[in-house]
């Protein structure tokens, strides 16, 4: 049985040998064209990615691929129903991150409450020509008492609202965008918006979802509001977040993903001079216990398959 990992160098942890495979092949990067991707591939029956996403296309050149294994929770990456209809068993690891990313999400809640990157710089550019002992420019905001709007109910925003909770936040759970009937404890997705101090995202990324925090939506966030993405990138228009940054209806943002990555240089929130503005590069899962329960998710997810009894699959999409 031959392995392939097409992106190998965003797992740092190692991942145990398995004694059924006789072959092996870690590619450090796979460029993100169907040939290259193919070319990697090549006779392997098993492949792990990532981010590389696997097309239809690609599923269509490689005819002894029998099981992906998406090294994420995330798997927007593969087309699912392509590989479904090919017989082709995809599984991710679900999760593994949900301390990690909470945890960051609190750090960034932090540091935009209390504007730490603004503060941060001027203390190295401006305090030593202070006239007082402090410089203040800007109102800091506590945590405690303020509102988290929480877009995604899964293992990351329950574990984000646990969190939350403990610090005195008071959580609302986001209904899907649209959606009529509010399901029990929930409130309705413009509710959410109008009430937050904070929207934080933690839904998959599908087409219902793609774009979700649009101009429309900004524009009913509360003035002075922040955002957090450590989901998927694409579901921020990067446009209309700029606009609302720049006109300083939203308070600031931390993002973590982006529409693209990695980005181009000249990416408008990476040009962006605004001072309570982080960007992260897509690093909210990496803590060293989480790479650490991924390999360990991957390991379970290789042996089941290998046992014929796979485990963590994922479904297509259903159609809208």
């Amino acid at each position: 049985m031959k392995i392939v990992f097409l992106d190998s160098d965003t797992l740092l942890h190692p991942i145990r040998a398995q004694p059924w495979v006789t072959e092996w092949v870690n590619y450090s990067w796979t460029p993100q064209n169907t040939a290259a991707v193919v070319a990697a591939i090549g006779d392997a029956e098993i492949c792990l990615t990532n981010k590389i996403r696997i097309t239809a296309d690609i599923l269509d050149q490689c005819p002894g691929l029998r099981f992906i294994c998406v090294a994420a929770t995330g798997f927007d990456c593969v087309d699912v129903a392509a590989a479904h209809k090919r017989g082709i068993v995809v599984s991710n690891v679900p999760g593994y991150s949900k301390q990690s990313v909470a945890e960051s999400v609190i750090g960034y809640l932090f540091a935009l409450r209390r504007q730490l990157m603004r503060y941060a710089k001027l203390g190295v550019q401006a305090w030593p020509e202070a006239r007082h002992f402090c410089i203040h420019d800007r109102p800091i905001a506590d945590i405690r008492a303020s509102t988290l709007g929480i877009v995604g109910q899964g293992a990351i925003g329950s574990e984000v609202a646990r969190l939350a909770q403990a610090l005195g936040i008071e959580v609302l759970f986001a209904e899907h965008r649209g959606r009529a009937d509010v399901r029990a404890g929930y409130c309705g997705f413009d509710e959410v918006l109008a009430k937050a101090d904070v929207i934080s995202l933690h839904c998959p990324l599908t087409p219902s979802t793609r774009g979700l925090i649009g101009q429309t939506e900004i524009a009913r966030m509360k003035p002075g509001a922040l955002l957090i993405n450590t989901a998927r990138g694409p579901l921020v228009d990067e446009a209309a977040l700029i606009e609302g940054l720049g006109s300083g209806h939203l308070g600031g943002a931390a993002l973590d993903v982006l529409s693209q990555e990695p980005p181009e240089k000249d990416n408008g929130l990476l040009t962006l001079d605004h001072p309570n503005l982080i960007v992260t590069p897509h690093i909210a899962w990496a803590a060293t216990e989480g790479q650490r329960l991924l390999a360990q998710g991957i390991e379970a997810n290789l042996a089941a398959f290998d046992a014929g009894k796979p485990i963590n699959v994922v479904a297509p999409a259903p159609a809208n």
